[in-house]
């Protein structure tokens, strides 16, 4: 008896996912398309769905018909430790290259030119690494029996995603061989979306089914503060269902949550950019294996995490777009009849919307700095380097060359980037239709919290799904909210929480690199003799309680002006237990010569000295024609600084006689370049030892 195409896709199919799973006429039209009819597809389709058995079904069939690997293009390390042991338990050999397993890159290499894997998982950054787009893509390119590109909405620039790299992948279409078909899969693409990514396939079948999750029961819950967000959570996460992902807007949020938290017995994790991938994978595993009641997460924890039984999704703060929040919430309910979602969102949600939105795509005059950069250079410049020339932070420089590179205006190479010499036009009138579309998603989004109509509709709504309607289970549509009621008890812990001692200014202990191509001798780890010891803050700017105080009294404390009473009187609380704790014995104050703010810190320093009885030795003052530093890289900061300060001036003249441990005092750090500098040239002029004090803490180093 002749087996049908169908029947051999159910076969590989039941190895995936069970027994009694079955193709859905969506998945069989797609894997038909794809092994068929060789077409390019585009599948848009709710999380949960089934996506990735498409290509994975759709490898095994190819290959069983001599087709070459299929190369999935993946965006998260999650996501591809997930698809591997997927692919595994339906006997495909599939591998990967990504920044955890360098040493397994050659190995790798050698396997997809013997042939010997079915898969190959990349992300969209290693599609422009020289040597694998040199050497392998091309190779794959011509020999790949299947591309797929998950999370597709990336590609686009107006998916609420789009990363650089992901533009890489149109230049890999168009290097495939003629009749190799090609799988895009996304949960969260609207009508503009589609067309977009459909666009830059080409000859695309479009796939789209309804976007309805008929186990997510979604609510918002309005509260007076950050404060109260935090403490209701504490109150109410064992309420929750099973376990679940706290979704936080930084990553400072994320660590004072999840330290709150298990303060009050909670088992949880924080998880962002600030862990390490062995710390994120062991993690993601309690989580999955229920050893812990949640993560308390950034948006690291994203596309593709998969826990079929997650029981609720709890976000403290909104993002900045519906169709985000609905792809993160759609992390919850895949395999359960009931998840609860409850956004929490605070009056701090717009102005860190706008701060990251700040980071955006640079100015014509960054990117033609850059581009000039690169063309003096006449041989290629790391990042590292770059920084010495152009005053940017190194996030948005590696931003910009990758748009740049897509662009085909730069290009990296062994080394670092170089110029093509390739006409490049700054396309305003795009960036500015983007930058409005993000700010139409940021009011969308504020529209989606004060709706009284059903929340999953509008969601679905702004999704263009056809066939949304009334869920009939979120708290608009049942009537049942979710009390706002928070415990005296989880308040005052907060209140104590809050009120433990501050946080730690860790020292600078290596130079960027680059400084000596412009003229500045300092290269490798700072000397001990140079270095300040551990220094501390009252708080993170990011923190609720006194962070949120700090920070609002900074922006509009207007001319200025000497601290009020309470955040002094909080200054010399956290100074004097951190003195204590530490067993520092303090011979003096030296203040940070400030010029928008000298009555500030001037009367901290004079209020310290007083307090702790101790000298007050002046101000650590800028020389002539000197300016306080802009916040760029760290190699633009050093070179500004590196001759800035001078300490002959009175009172304080450590020349003159030999001074032990001494106070140094700024209003707040963000990349700890000033306190740096400025300790180096106290430590060199004769201090013993220098300890920072500042405000706040601004999270976050380039």
């Amino acid at each position: 008896m002749c087996v049908t195409l169908r029947e051999k896709a159910e076969t590989v199919l039941r190895s995936l996912a069970g027994e009694t799973a079955r193709l859905r006429d969506d998945q069989w039209t797609a894997i038909e398309a794809l092994v068929s009819e060789h077409r390019r597809v585009l599948c848009v389709q709710r999380t949960g769905w089934g996506k990735s058995a498409i290509y994975f079904v759709a490898t095994a069939l190819l290959r069983a018909n001599g087709s070459g690997p299929t190369l999935i293009v993946s965006p998260l390390l999650a996501l591809m430790r997930n698809q591997i042991q997927a692919a595994t338990r339906a006997g495909i050999a599939a591998r990967t290259i990504n920044s955890s397993n360098l040493a397994e890159w050659n190995d790798v290499y050698d396997e997809i030119l013997d042939g010997r894997i079915d898969a190959l998982l990349v992300s969209p950054e290693r599609l422009t690494h020289p040597d694998f787009r040199d050497y392998i893509l091309p190779k794959l390119a011509e020999a790949t029996g299947l591309v797929v590109i998950d999370e597709a909405h990336c590609i686009s620039d107006w998916g609420h995603d789009f990363r650089p790299d992901y533009r890489r992948i149109r230049s890999l279409l168009d290097g495939l061989a003629p009749l190799t078909p090609v799988l895009a899969t996304t949960a969260t693409a609207n009508t503009r979306v589609v067309a977009d990514i459909a666009d830059q396939l080409g000859r695309t079948l479009v796939l789209r089914g309804a976007l309805d999750r008929a186990s997510l029961h979604l609510a918002v819950v309005s509260l007076p503060s950050s404060a109260h967000r935090l403490a209701w959570l504490a109150d109410h996460l064992n309420e929750l269902p099973g376990s679940g992902i706290i979704y936080s807007l930084t990553v400072g949020g994320a660590e004072q949550a999840a330290a709150f938290l298990r303060a009050r017995g909670h088992s949880v994790l924080a998880y962002s950019s600030n862990n390490e991938d062995g710390e994120r994978r062991i993690a993601e595993d309690d989580l999955v294996n229920n050893h812990l009641k949640a993560l308390v997460a950034t948006s690291a924890l994203g596309m593709g995490f998969d826990k079929a039984d997650l029981g609720f999704v709890v976000h403290l703060g909104a993002p900045p777009s519906p169709i985000a929040y609905y792809q993160q919430i759609g992390r919850a309910g895949r395999a359960i009849d009931n998840a609860t979602i409850v956004l929490l969102p605070s009056d701090q949600d717009l102005p860190i919307w706008r701060y990251f939105a700040m980071l955006a795509f640079p100015p014509e005059k960054q990117v033609r700095a850059v581009l000039s950069a690169l063309g003096r250079a006449g041989h290629p410049l790391s990042i590292p380097s770059l920084e010495t020339r152009v005053d940017l932070s190194r996030g948005r420089l590696e931003h910009m060359l990758k748009v740049l590179d897509v662009d085909g205006a730069v290009r990296k190479v062994e080394g670092g980037w170089v110029s093509t010499g390739q006409l490049w036009l700054h396309d305003t009138e795009r960036f500015e239709r983007v930058s409005a579309a993000r700010e139409n998603e940021q009011t969308t989004m504020l529209a989606y919290i004060a709706t009284t109509g059903c929340r999953l509709e509008y969601l679905r709504r702004v999704l263009d799904d056809p066939e949304a309607g009334p869920c009939g289970r979120c708290d608009n549509c049942t009537g049942s909210f979710m009390k706002a009621e928070v415990s005296d008890d989880s308040l005052q812990a907060l209140r104590r929480f809050i009120d433990s001692p501050g946080v730690e200014i860790k020292p600078r202990s290596i130079w960027p690199s680059g400084l000596q191509a412009i003229g500045i001798p300092l290269n490798g780890r700072i000397p001990i003799s140079e270095v300040a010891l551990t220094g501390c803050a009252i708080a993170r700017m990011t923190d609720i309680g006194w962070g949120e105080e700090i920070r609002l009294f900074l922006s509009n404390c207007g001319p200025d002006t000497t601290l009020p009473d309470r955040l002094l009187n909080r200054s010399l609380k956290v100074l004097s237990d951190w003195v204590e704790a530490n067993d520092l014995h303090l011979e003096g104050v030296v203040a940070i010569e400030s010029r928008r703010r000298p009555a500030l810190i001037n009367g901290l320093a004079v209020a310290i000295a007083l307090k702790m009885d101790i000298p007050l030795l002046g101000a650590l003052k800028y020389c002539d024609g000197a300016a306080e530093p802009r916040q760029s890289n760290s190699a633009r900061q050093v070179a500004s600084l590196y001759s800035a300060f001078t300490v002959s001036s009175e009172p304080y003249d450590p020349k003159r006689e030999q001074r032990g441990t001494v106070l140094l005092v700024d209003d707040f750090v963000d990349s700890g370049w000033t306190m740096t500098l400025a300790a180096r040239v106290l430590r060199r002029a004769g201090t013993a030892a220098v300890v920072p004090f500042a405000l706040a803490t601004v999270v976050g180093r380039d």
